[in-house]
C-alpha cells in the first residue's frame, strides 16, 4: 500500500514536470514567433518577397532567414536577411529573441535607430547591420557579454564610439558613418580585439597610447577622419599588425626611424593625405611582407631609397604629390631596383620633383605592372623603351614633363592600354597611326605639345574611346569623320590647331558626345545640321573659325546643352528661336558674326550676363536690357516695301552724315577749349545711347555722396538710375584736374568701344561734354554689378557689422571666378583685332554680378597694340612711370622702365589667382624680407598646399559630403590651380604662360572639379587630364 502511494506521487510529480516543461517550451516558441511577426510589421516594403513564408501556415523555424536550435525547445538562434531589399525600421521586438546568437541584416534599407533592446541579448555573438541608413547613436551593448563582432559600417550613425564595449570583442567595424569625438581609451582594454575599423568619420584626437596593450590587433583602419598630432607611438608595439590605414587625416611630423622593424608583419601601409615630412625611413623596407605602400599627398622629401626593391611582394607603390627629388641618374636607381618587385601592379610618382631621363630598363621586369603615373615632374629625353615590354599595362600617364622627340610607334603594341596621357610635353612630329591598334583605349590625351601632321582616320578603329584631346598643337588637315563613328566617344578637344575644311556631317553619329571643342582653327563651310542629333552634348565650342551660313535650327534639339560658343565666325541669318527652348543652356556666345533679325526673348535670352551677341550689326529687338533697336514692322504691300527700302537707305545715310558732323563739331569745340596737346577722342557707334551731363546729374542726385560707391585713381563711381529709371548703372566720373585722368578716359574708351565679352564689364555709353559751370566733363556709364568687386568679396565681413566672419566663398565659386577672369584676358590678348593690355589688373577691378560671374573692368591704364605678336614692341611703351598697383605689378614694370606687354598682365593675373585661394593680400605684413606671395606658395607646393590655402576651403560643405577618393581628386584640382598660378608669376617674362594656355588649363581643372563633386571620374583634373 505504501509502495503504491509513493508510485502515484512520483507519477503526479513527473506529469507536473512534463506539463511545466511543455508550457515553458510552448511559451518560448510563441514568444519568438510573435517577436518575428512584430519585426515583419515594421517592414514597410519587401520588394523581393523575402518574408512571404512568414505566416501561420509555416512553422516559424522554417521561415526564410530564420534558424532555430536543433534540441527542444526550438528557439531562434539566427536571423539572416542579408541583401533582401527590405525597407522599414528595426522593431524593438528583436530584443525578445533571447536565444539569438547571430543577427545579419546588412545591405537593406533599414531606417531609424538601432533598438536599445539589443543590449539585453546575452547570447548575441555577431551583429551585422552594415550598409543600411540607420540613424541615431550606437546603443549600449555592455551587457551583451558574448558579443564578438559588431559591424555597423555604411550607415548614418552619430555620437561617439561607446566607451563600455564587451570584453570579448574581436571585430569592431564602424566605417562610413558620422561619428565624432576621440577614440575611447577603454577600447585598449579589449585584449581580444583583432580588427578596429572606423574609416570615413569625424574622429579626432590621436590613437591612445594604451593601444600598445592590444596583443592580437591585426587590422587598424582609421583613415578619412580628423586625427591630429604625430605618428602614433603605440603602433610601434603592435607587432601583429597586418594593415594600417591612417590616410586623409591631419597627422604630421616625421615617421619613426624604426617603423619597419617594429611592425614586421605589416602588409598594407596607407598614410596618404596627411602632413608628414622628412625622408622615407630606411627601416621601412625591413617590413618584407609589405604589398601596398601609399604615402601620397604629404610633404616627404629626399631620394626614394634604392632598398625599396627588397619588397618583393610589393604590388602597389604610391608616392605621388610629395617633394621627392632626383637630381642625377643615381637618384633614380630606385626605379631599376623595382626589377625585384615582380608582383608590382601600380606605380605612381606623379607630382614630385624628379628630373632627368627615366632609365631605359624601367619596365623590362614588371610583367604584372598595370598602372604607371609619372606626370607633373621634370623628366626629359625619350619615353623609356622598356615600357614596351609590359604586356598588361592599362594606364600610362606621363603628362606635364619635358619628354621630347616623336611619340614612339611601339606604344601601339600595348594592347591592354586604356589610358594614354602625354599632355604638356615637348613631343614633335605626327600622331603615330600605330595608336589605332590600341583597341581597349578609353582616353587619349596629346594636348599641349608640338605635334604636327594630320589626325589619322584610323583612330576611328578605337571603338571604346571616350576622350580624345589634341588641343594646343600644330595639327593640320581635316577633321576625320571616322572619329564620330566611335560609339563611346564623349569628349573631343581639337582646339588651337590649324584644322581646315568642313566639320563632317557624320558628327551627328556621335550619340554619346558631351564635349565638342574646336576653338581657334580654320574650319569653314556650314555648321552641319546633323550636330543637333548629338543628344548628349553639354558644351559646344566652335568659335574663332570661319564657319558660314546659318545657325542650324536643330541645335534647339539638344536638351542637355549648357554652353554654346559660335563667336568670331562668319555666320549669317537669324538666331534660331529654338535656342530659347533649351532649359539647361547657361552660356551662349554668338558675338562677332553677321547675324541679323530679331533676338529671341525666351530662356537664356532673358539673362544678359548669359548671352553675348555683340558685333552683329543687324540684330534688333530682344529684352530691353540689351539696348537694341526695335525691329522694323514688315510692310503689307509693295508700295510700302519700296518706301521701306528707301528709308533703309536714307535713314542710315542721314544718320551717318549727322553723326559725322556732330563728331567734327565736337572735336573742333574740344580742341579749341582744351588748348593743350591734342588727344583724339574715341567715337562710339549709334548703338550707344546718348546721355547728357544733366541726365547723369539727375540720375545720381547731383552726384551725391549717398550714391558714391567707390573712388579710384582718376575719378569716382556713382550708382545711378538711368534710361527712364529702367536700369541701375554705374557712372564713372573722371577727375580731370588729376594728371593722367584725361588720358585714362581716352584709354578706356579706346579699349572698350569695340570689345564685347561676357567677362568684361559692359560699357553702356560715354559722356564727353561740359558741366553746369562750363567745365569739361567726362564720364563712362557701365552696367551695375550688384555683388561688388572681388576685393570686397574676399575681405569684407558681410552685412553684419558686429561679426568678423568673412564672406563664405566655395572652391567652386573661386574656380568659376578665376576662369572668368582668364577668359576675359585671353579675349583681350588674343581674340581681338588688336591686342589690349589691361595694365592694372587687381581684385578691385574685377566685378561680380548676381550670378557671381566675374567681369574685368577699369581700363584706364589699358594700351591697345595693333600687332598682337609684338608683346614688347615700341608702341607698347608706357608714358606713365609705374603702370599698375603695388603688389600686382610685374617685376619688369615695377621700376617704371619696363614696357607694357601681355605677359605683365599674366603676372598680375597669377598674383590674383594665388590671392583668391589663399585669401591673403600680396601686400600682407607676412610678405617681407624677400618673401612674397609667389615664393610663399612655391616653397609650400605641392605637399603643404593644404597648410597655406584659405582654411575655409577645407571645410567646404561640398568637399565634406563626398567620398574620400573624390575628395582627393578635388584637392588635386586645388594643387593644379596653384601650380597654374605659379606658372604665371615667373620672374622672367619669357617663362610665363600665354593666357590662351592658362585659360585652357583652368577650364580643364574647373570641369574636373565639377565631375569629382558629382562623382563622375571621367576627367581627373589637369593632374590626370589630357589638356
Amino acid at each position: 500500500m505504501k509502495f503504491t502511494t509513493i508510485r502515484q506521487y512520483l507519477l503526479v510529480l513527473m506529469a507536473s514536470s512534463i506539463i511545466k516543461i511543455m508550457c515553458s517550451s510552448l511559451y518560448g516558441n510563441e514568444t519568438d514567433r510573435l517577436s518575428l511577426l512584430e519585426f515583419k510589421k515594421a517592414i514597410s516594403m519587401d520588394p523581393q518577397q523575402a518574408l512571404m513564408s512568414w505566416n501561420d501556415s509555416n512553422y516559424f523555424c522554417s521561415w526564410e532567414g530564420v534558424s532555430c536550435r536543433v534540441k527542444t525547445p526550438h528557439r531562434v538562434i539566427s536571423l539572416n536577411l542579408t541583401n533582401r531589399g527590405l525597407i522599414g525600421q528595426m522593431s524593438p521586438s528583436l530584443g525578445n529573441l533571447t536565444f539569438l546568437k547571430f543577427l545579419f541584416l546588412p545591405a537593406n534599407s533599414f531606417t531609424g535607430e538601432i533598438p536599445q533592446s539589443l543590449g539585453n541579448m546575452h547570447h548575441l555573438q555577431i551583429i551585422y547591420l552594415s550598409n543600411n541608413t540607420l540613424q541615431g547613436k550606437i546603443p549600449n551593448l555592455a551587457n551583451c557579454s558574448n558579443l564578438k563582432v559588431l559591424w555597423l559600417n555604411g550607415n548614418n550613425l552619430v555620437g561617439q564610439i561607446p566607451a563600455d564595449l564587451p570584453q570579448r570583442f574581436q571585430s569592431l567595424q564602424l566605417s562610413i558613418n558620422s561619428l565624432t569625438g576621440p577614440i575611447p581609451v577603454y577600447v585598449a582594454n579589449i585584449t581580444t580585439l583583432k580588427r578596429f575599423s572606423c574609416l570615413y568619420n569625424n574622429i579626432d584626437g590621436n590613437i591612445p597610447d594604451d593601444f600598445a596593450k592590444l596583443p592580437v590587433l591585426v587590422y587598424l583602419h582609421l583613415g578619412a577622419n580628423k586625427l591630429a598630432g604625430q605618428f602614433p607611438q603605440a603602433i610601434l608595439n603592435l607587432s601583429t599588425l597586418v594593415e594600417l590605414t591612417l590616410a586623409s587625416n591631419h597627422l604630421s611630423g616625421e615617421l619613426p626611424s624604426n617603423i619597419g622593424d617594429s611592425v614586421p608583419n605589416l602588409q598594407k601601409f596607407q598614410l596618404g593625405g596627411n602632413f608628414f615630412y622628412g625622408h622615407i625611413p630606411n627601416s621601412l623596407t625591413n617590413a618584407s611582407k609589405l604589398n601596398l605602400i601609399d604615402i601620397s599627398i604629404n610633404s616627404f622629401t629626399g631620394v626614394v631609397p634604392r632598398s625599396i626593391g627588397k619588397l618583393t611582394k610589393l604590388s602597389w607603390l604610391n608616392l605621388e604629390l610629395n617633394k621627392f627629388h632626383a637630381h642625377s641618374q643615381k637618384d633614380l636607381e630606385f626605379m631599376n631596383s623595382l626589377a625585384n618587385c615582380t608582383e608590382l601592379q601600380m606605380f605612381s610618382i606623379y607630382g614630385n620633383r624628379f628630373e632627368g631621363n627615366v632609365p631605359n630598363s624601367f619596365g623590362n621586369h614588371s610583367t604584372q605592372l598595370q598602372y604607371i603615373h609619372m606626370g607633373l615632374n621634370q623628366f626629359s629625353g625619350l619615353i623609356p623603351s622598356g615600357i614596351a615590354n609590359i604586356p598588361n599595362l592599362i594606364a600610362l600617364e606621363l603628362g606635364g614633363n619635358l619628354f621630347t622627340t616623336v611619340i614612339p610607334d611601339w606604344l601601339g603594341g600595348l594592347k591592354s592600354l586604356q589610358t594614354l596621357s602625354l599632355f604638356n610635353n615637348l613631343f614633335t612630329g605626327p600622331i603615330p597611326p600605330s595608336l589605332s591598334n590600341l583597341s581597349n583605349l578609353v582616353e587619349l590625351g596629346l594636348s599641349t605639345n608640338q605635334l604636327d601632321g594630320y589626325i589619322p582616320p584610323s583612330l576611328g578603329y578605337l571603338q571604346v574611346l571616350e576622350e580624345f584631346t589634341i588641343s594646343h598643337n600644330n595639327i593640320n588637315g581635316w577633321v576625320p569623320n571616322e572619329i564620330f563613328g566611335i560609339p563611346t566617344i564623349s569628349l573631343i578637344w581639337l582646339s588651337f590647331n590649324y584644322l581646315e575644311g568642313e566639320l563632317p556631317s557624320e558628327v551627328g553619329n556621335a550619340k554619346q558626345l558631351m564635349y565638342l571643342h574646336l576653338t581657334s582653327n580654320k574650319l569653314s563651310g556650314d555648321i552641319p545640321s546633323t550636330l543637333g542629333n548629338c543628344e548628349s552634348l553639354v558644351d559646344i565650342k566652335l568659335d574663332q573659325n570661319v564657319f558660314t551660313g546659318n545657325i542650324p535650327i536643330t541645335l534647339g534639339n539638344i536638351s542637355s546643352l549648357r554652353g554654346l560658343n559660335l563667336s568670331h565666325n562668319n555666320l549669317s541669318g537669324t538666331i534660331p528661336v529654338s535656342l530659347g527652348d533649351l532649359e539647361l543652356l547657361q552660356q551662349l556666345d554668338l558675338s562677332f558674326n553677321h547675324l541679323t533679325g530679331h533676338v529671341p526673348t525666351k530662356g537664356v535670352f532673358k539673362n544678359t550676363t548669359a548671352i553675348q551677341i555683340d558685333g552683329n550689326q543687324g540684330l534688333c529687338g530682344g529684352i530691353p536690357e540689351l539696348h537694341l533697336l526695335e525691329c522694323p514692322v514688315m510692310p503689307l504691300n509693295s508700295t510700302k516695301h519700296k518706301h521701306s527700302v528707301g528709308l533703309k537707305v536714307v535713314i542710315p545715310l542721314a544718320t551717318t552724315v549727322s553723326l559725322a558732323v556732330t563728331i567734327v563739331f565736337a572735336l573742333f569745340f574740344w580742341r579749341e577749349k582744351q588748348k593743350r596737346k591734342s588727344v583724339s577722342l574715341p567715337s562710339f557707334d549709334s548703338s550707344f545711347p546718348k546721355v547728357s551731363y544733366h541726365d547723369l546729374a539727375r540720375a545720381t542726385d547731383g552726384f551725391s555722396a549717398s550714391n558714391l560707391i567707390g573712388r579710384g585713381r582718376y575719378g569716382s563711381v556713382y550708382k545711378a538710375q538711368l534710361f527712364q529709371g529702367r536700369n541701375v548703372v554705374a557712372v564713372k566720373v573722371f577727375s580731370l584736374e588729376t594728371k593722367g585722368a584725361q588720358k585714362s578716359f581716352i584709354a578706356e574708351c579706346n579699349a572698350l568701344r569695340n570689345v564685347r565679352h561676357r567677362n568684361l564689364v559692359p560699357i553702356l555709353t560715354a559722356c564727353s561734354t561740359i558741366d553746369s559751370r562750363g567745365n569739361d566733363f567726362k564720364a563712362l556709364v557701365y552696367k551695375f554689378m550688384t555683388r561688388g568687386d572681388l576685393y570686397e568679396l574676399l575681405y569684407s565681413t558681410g552685412d553684419d557689422e558686429n561679426t568678423s566672419t568673412s564672406n563664405h566663398i566655395t572652391l567652386a565659386q573661386r574656380l568659376s571666378i578665376i576662369v572668368d577672369v582668364a577668359d576675359a584676358l585671353e579675349y583681350l590678348h588674343h581674340n581681338n583685332q588688336g591686342t589690349i593690355v589691361h595694365c592694372d589688373l587687381k581684385p578691385s577691378n574685377i566685378l561680380l554680378d548676381d550670378n557671381m560671374t566675374a567681369h574685368v573692368g577699369d581700363f584706364g591704364l589699358a594700351r591697345l597694340k595693333i600687332d598682337s605678336t609684338a608683346s614688347t614692341s615700341a608702341d607698347s611703351t608706357s608714358s606713365i612711370a609705374i603702370k599698375g598697383t603695388i603688389g600686382y605689378i610685374a617685376p619688369e614694370c615695377a621700376s617704371g622702365g619696363g614696357q607694357v606687354s601681355t605677359v605683365a598682365d599674366v603676372y598680375s593675373f597669377g598674383i590674383i589667382l594665388l590671392e583668391i585661394f589663399l585669401r591673403k593680400r600680396p601686400t600682407d605684413n607676412m610678405f617681407k624680407d624677400g618673401l612674397d606671395i609667389a615664393k610663399y606658395v612655391e616653397m609650400n607646393s605641392p605637399d603643404r598646399t593644404l597648410n597655406i590655402v584659405d582654411p575655409e576651403l577645407l571645410d567646404d560643405k561640398q568637399l565634406q559630403e563626398i567620398p574620400v577618393t573624390m575628395k582627393e581628386k578635388c584637392i588635386e584640382c586645388l594643387v593644379s590651380v596653384l601650380n597654374t598660378g605659379l606658372c604665371c608669376v615667373k620672374i622672367s617674362p619669357n617663362e610665363r604662360m600665354a593666357m590662351q594656355e592658362v585659360a585652357a588649363r583652368l577650364h580643364v581643372i574647373k570641369e574636373a572639379y565639377a565631375k569629382a563633386i558629382s562623382g563622375n571620374n571621367g576627367i581627373i583634373c589637369i593632374i590626370r587630364s589630357t589638356i
